[in-house]
């Protein structure tokens, strides 16, 4: 059996000559052949038949990490902090996971990702984390590579199957997170301050988000697992 198709969300943005480009971070590439799959990358700019005709050759999608998802897709609160803001990506994203849960196509959401997949299921966020969660906990750290805090995963979820842990030191790179969870979603990790850090839909083949960003942790084993986790479901 081949290696797996695995589709991996972009985001557009210019390059320095002020020209349209399609981008996403390296990490994400390497996590997902290192698991065994051939990346493929998934532009926010295609039209509805050419990105279903992209999707339907796909055997999983990653949902990247990145800009705010826009508040009019979950009637949420304004703040001047939201940025980045990229409606062909929501548009792209949220159609890809809609249909994702639809067909029983695995799919792995990464922060940005596990907002998107909150708010395609009918979710809502906090738009800016600081000013609207109780915390004293600093979730937007500035380093990819610093253990900002622990996060603690239900001991009879599917991650901690995957991990083979029920306690993780993460990262934490997001001013937004998950606030009303839908209702198809299953909560199973928080951070010590109570902030849902990993979401599951039960009776899916494998849909998976978390709130931390495993791509910049593949030196640590119980993250290469996930990513080997999800590429194996994908060749399902």
């Amino acid at each position: 059996m081949s290696n797996p198709l695995i589709g991996i969300t972009t985001y557009n943005t210019k390059n320095n000559h002020g020209l349209d480009i399609t981008a996403v971070q390296h990490t994400y590439i390497h996590a997902v052949a290192q698991g065994g799959g051939i990346p493929v990358l998934i532009p926010a700019t295609l039209d509805d038949a050419t990105r279903l005709d992209l999707y339907s050759r796909l055997d999983g999608v990653l949902f990247s990490g990145g800009g705010d998802v826009s508040i009019k897709y979950f009637n949420g609160e304004d703040h001047p902090k939201i940025s980045e803001v990229d409606d062909y990506r929501d548009v792209t994203e949220l159609s890809l996971l809609k249909q994702s849960v639809v067909d029983g196509k695995p799919f792995l959401a990464i922060c940005r990702g596990v907002q998107v997949m909150n708010v395609a299921l009918g979710g809502t966020l906090y738009t800016h984390i600081p000013d609207q969660f109780t915390t004293s906990l600093e979730h937007s750290q500035h380093n990819f590579k610093i253990l900002a805090h622990p996060v603690n995963i239900d001991e009879d979820s599917r991650l901690a199957e995957i991990f083979g842990e029920t306690l993780l030191n993460v990262n934490s790179l997001h001013h937004q997170g998950l606030k009303e969870i839908a209702s198809s979603l299953k909560v199973v990790g928080h951070a010590p301050d109570g902030m849902i850090e990993a979401v599951e839909l039960p009776d899916h083949p494998y849909a998976m988000g978390v709130q931390w960003h495993p791509e910049w942790l593949t030196d640590q084993p119980v993250m290469r697992r996930l990513f080997k986790s999800f590429v194996d479901a994908s060749k399902k």
